[in-house]
């Protein structure tokens, strides 16, 4: 590949960028990016492996500094300051990405006194001003990353202890000088080198770099050829590849628009092609990007920062998350075979389909990957490892596959396009990690924790509603770590004390803060998608709340049953999650106004009753039992059976009709 080619495949994907600062890089720049990456690489696998090459011992606040530095430099060089047409690095942003990687080396040099001397207490002069110079460049790289609202947030957050004491009672605290405020922030274990960094360096980078080889290596082809071959030919084929290969690619980017905007521009128009509306295949691509963040086994990032709040392997954690997952993804699956099935839309064309035996023959060996990375993770309890391993074997297995091996020229797009990636959360870690240390600084998390429960006056679905709208509201406009984050501090303990399973609290917060990226009037991956397909985004954005129409009501189900996120018997589990599909079934069927396999369930007011007792039904068939009703989870399915009976039999009837 060509340097220019290169270059314009770089731009291409420069478009898939949340705050449009996404800048191309000039071959200077570019090498940079690739020695500063490869450099980071290699200080993780010395500092995970526990090598200690010539002896040395790194520790972990060392090594999280020199990682910032590495990453916070190349936030600048990677973003621009404002949108940038031509490529290359200014002056001003080279002098930025020198200062930070000063400031986290001298605080990298410094760790072990600071360390023994309580520097975050008590720092001296020199450590102040640097302090501030790193808090300063934080700020600047989070904008760029993260955009205007987060940037605000995070700013106002890391000051708010300098006036926590003016501020009204529920939100008062404990007011600090802004000279002792940032040197916390950057020099304690509480705020930016905190749980979010600790989770990036000890768990985040190695699963980013497995993803960014998967796809680079044809991974991402071969899940793709293999949604094709399973379900593409049959109706609504495209519309439920989309929902395959977004879910898998939003599972390793863990970022939505640009799921979106990958994977939605070859989705979309295969889905108009066979019959879809605009609109429809605009909310279809939205639901199921944004249904690949809460996906295992990757979850973009969100699931290892989970894993460090919870001091819980991540194995555990992407269990959990996998039935609520499946819910959801079931969820869309099925309206979307209901809404073809009402308008008889056809499926792929054969000669657009490959075969699943061309498919398997053509990438099985990515099976053996993830083979490796799954033993190692459950079997082994290897989660820090387990992905450079799997990253290896892919490497060996590229040079066998003609297709994708690596030529010098793609081998650097790789690692630029690592550093990118890196280099953009590490920004936004970093930012977000302000926030936490704001509220470990003023004590303000008890605070609220306390007021929320006062405000539900004991009732625990109250406390849950009050819970889903605070999620929904912070997480419009942020990054989804940036918003678990946030959720994490403030939410989660409220929602625990009231004597929730801590699991599906963190789960249910999770879920509640993507809600904004498919409902109006933010709808950020609505709105990226209708974009691609030519479709009104506001139009879009209603389409998509009905499409993922789960996730605005599983979050309730399994924070009240944890057997839905595993913590229950085996048989248990397996009981509930039945009911559960049959319930998601319902629900989705309702939505659309036709039950697949049965018939439609007809139009006027009649077909709108039936719609919402087939809807109350699902509802209670996935209900968890009310001991103080003294009903069950069981006698809860077995109402909404009756209640759901109309609707079956009229469906039924309406399909043989139909046939007839």
């Amino acid at each position: 590949m060509t340097e220019a080619a290169s270059r314009k495949d770089e731009k291409a994907s420069s478009n898939i960028d949340e705050t449009g600062l996404r800048r191309e890089l000039g071959p200077l720049s570019r090498y940079a990016v690739v020695i500063g990456t490869l450099l980071a690489v290699l200080l993780s696998v010395h500092q995970l492996f526990n090598m200690q090459l010539f002896g040395i011992v790194v520790l972990e606040g060392r090594y999280l500094y020199l990682l910032a530095g590495i990453f916070l430099a190349m936030a600048f060089l990677v973003f621009s300051a404002v949108p940038q047409s031509e490529p290359g690095v200014k002056w001003w942003d080279a002098l930025l990405a020198a200062a930070a990687v000063g400031g986290a080396t001298y605080f990298a040099w410094t760790a072990e006194i600071s360390l023994d001397l309580g520097w975050e207490y008590a720092p001296p002069d020199m450590a102040r001003y640097v302090s501030i110079l790193m808090w300063a460049l934080t700020l600047e790289a989070t904008r760029r990353a993260g955009g205007w609202v987060l940037f605000f947030f995070v700013l106002a957050f890391s000051l708010y202890p300098t006036f926590a004491d003016k501020m009204p009672g529920p939100i008062s605290g404990f007011a600090q000088p802004f000279m002792d405020v940032i040197p916390y922030h950057i020099i304690s274990a509480e705020s930016s080198f905190g749980i979010p960094m600790k989770a990036f360096g000890n768990l985040v980078i190695g699963f980013i770099l497995f993803g960014a080889v998967l796809q680079y290596t044809g991974g991402g082809k071969f899940f793709n050829d293999l949604a094709l071959a399973l379900v593409g030919r049959y109706r609504g084929g495209a519309a439920k590849v989309a929902i395959f290969a977004s879910g898998f690619m939003g599972s390793m980017s863990g970022s939505v628009i640009s799921n979106v905007l990958t994977t939605g521009a070859v989705s979309i128009p295969a889905m108009k092609k066979t019959g879809f509306t605009s609109r429809y295949a605009a909310a279809t691509e939205a639901c199921a990007s944004t249904g690949g963040v809460l996906m295992p086994p990757i979850m973009g990032a969100t699931a290892f920062v989970m894993a460090s709040f919870l001091a819980r392997p991540y194995v555990e954690i992407a269990v959990a998350a996998a039935i609520p997952s499946l819910l959801y993804y079931f969820g869309l699956f099925a309206q979307i075979d209901a809404y073809a099935a009402k308008r008889g839309l056809k499926g792929l064309e054969p000669s657009e389909v490959p075969s699943l035996s061309a498919a398997a023959r053509e990438g099985w060996m990515y099976l053996f990957v993830f083979a490796l990375l799954i033993f190692m993770m459950v079997a082994l309890r290897q989660d820090t490892l387990a992905p450079f391993y799997a990253t290896a074997l892919l490497l060996v297995i590229n040079q066998f596959v003609r297709n994708h091996r690596f030529t010098l020229q793609t081998g650097l797009n790789l690692i630029v396009g690592i550093g990118r990636a890196l280099s953009e959360l590490v920004a936004i870690l970093l930012g977000v990690g302000l926030i936490v240390g704001a509220f470990s600084a003023t004590g303000l998390a008890g605070t609220l924790v306390n007021d929320l429960i006062f405000l539900a006056g004991g009732s625990t679905i109250m406390l849950l509603i009050m819970g889903a709208v605070t999620a929904f509201i912070f997480g419009m406009g942020m990054t989804v770590t940036a918003c678990y984050i946030f959720l994490a501090v403030v939410l989660a303990p409220a929602l625990e004390q009231a004597g929730l399973n801590v699991l599906a609290v963190h789960l249910f917060i999770l879920y509640w803060g993507m809600v904004s990226y498919i409902t109006p009037p933010v709808a950020l991956g609505a709105f990226a998608a209708s974009t691609l397909a030519g479709a009104n985004p506001f139009k879009t954005g209603l389409e998509a709340m009905r499409l993922g129409g789960v996730i605005y009501i599983a979050p309730f189900f399994f924070v009240l049953n944890p057997a839905l996120v595993g913590e229950a018997p085996a048989l248990e589990v397996a009981g509930v999650l039945t009911t559960a599909l049959i319930g998601v079934w319902f629900l989705s069927c309702a939505l659309q106004g036709h039950i697949s396999f049965f018939g439609s369930l007809g139009e006027g007011a009649m077909g709108l009753l039936l719609r919402l007792g087939l809807f109350a039904g699902g509802l209670l068939f996935a209900f968890p039992g009310i001991d103080s009703w003294g009903l069950s989870h069981w006698a809860f399915s077995l109402i909404g059976l009756v209640v759901s009976l109309p609707a079956l039999v009229v469906a039924w009837r309406n399909g043989r009709s139909a046939t007839r």
